[in-house]
């Protein structure tokens, strides 16, 4: 199954993010677990973590720091 577009991404305290699909659904994702692996761990910064971009099959921070529409919205606790 493929995930729908990604319409916008909003950082939430606690490391958490607020996605929203092209489709109407919204997810959230808690992005802890991964802060401690490999490139992940820059996101620890708060100022960092909030910069996070939306973009139609994926979000992204700055250094080229990604997920997958995928990911986020398997993963993701429907909101």
């Amino acid at each position: 199954m493929e995930a729908p577009r990604i319409s916008s991404v909003t950082p939430l305290l606690d490391y958490r993010l607020q996605v929203d699909f092209a489709n109407g659904e919204h997810r959230l994702f808690d992005c802890k677990p991964y802060l401690d692996r490999g490139v992940f761990q820059e996101l620890k910064n708060p100022i960092a973590f909030a910069q996070v971009k939306a973009h139609q099959h994926f979000i992204e921070w700055p250094n080229e720091i990604d997920l997958s529409a995928d990911t986020l919205y398997l993963r993701g606790i429907s909101s």
